[in-house]
C-alpha cells in the first residue's frame, strides 16, 4: 500500500495498525524518516511530487520488493507540502516470513525513495531557501541492489 499525504501522520499508530493486519509475518521492519533540524540551521522543508508519476514509480519499486523478498505486506507513506523539523516525512513498513527479508526490503525501498522517487525538496533555513539533491552516499547505497 502507498500513501502520499499532505498532512502529518502518527508513525506509532500506523505501525500498530499495520502489525495487526500483517497476517502470519514472522518479521516486521520499519523505518521513519524525520525532517532534520541540522543543529538549528533548518527551519522547514517543502516537498513537491509529480502526481501520478511519483506514485507509479514507488509502486513499481514496491512491486519489485514484494517479488524479490516474498513480502507478506508493505506500506509506504510519504509526505508532501511544508513540514517542520522533527515531523515525520516518510515511513516504510515491510512484513515477511523472516526478519532478514523484512529488513532488506525496507532498506531497498528507502534507497529508492531517497534517490529515484519523483520528489523535489526545498529546505528553508538561516541561509534562505535551497533545493536539496541526494548525496553521493545515497547513490552508493542504492547500488547495492543492482
Amino acid at each position: 500500500m502507498l500513501e502520499i499525504l499532505d498532512s502529518s501522520f502518527d508513525p506509532g499508530e500506523r505501525l500498530n495498525s499495520f502489525s495487526k493486519t500483517s497476517g502470519n509475518a514472522g518479521g516486521i521492519a520499519s523505518f521513519i524518516g524525520r525532517v532534520r533540524g541540522e543543529r538549528g540551521d533548518v527551519s522547514g522543508l517543502y516537498l513537491e511530487s509529480y502526481p501520478g508519476v511519483t506514485e507509479k514509480g514507488i509502486q513499481s519499486a514496491t512491486d519489485a520488493a514484494v517479488k524479490r523478498w516474498a513480502l507478506v505486506d508493505v506500506l509506504v507513506i510519504h509526505r508532501i507540502g511544508t513540514m517542520s523539523p522533527g515531523e515525520p516525512i516518510v515511513m516504510v513498513i515491510t512484513a515477511a516470513e523472516h526478519r532478514r527479508a523484512a529488513f532488506e526490503a525496507c532498506d531497498f525501498l528507502m534507497d529508492y525513495l531517497k534517490t529515484d522517487a519523483m520528489f523535489w525538496k526545498k529546505q528553508t533555513g538561516a541561509d534562505g531557501e535551497k533545493w536539496i539533491e541526494p548525496r553521493t552516499e545515497d547513490y552508493k547505497d542504492r547500488e547495492r541492489w543492482t
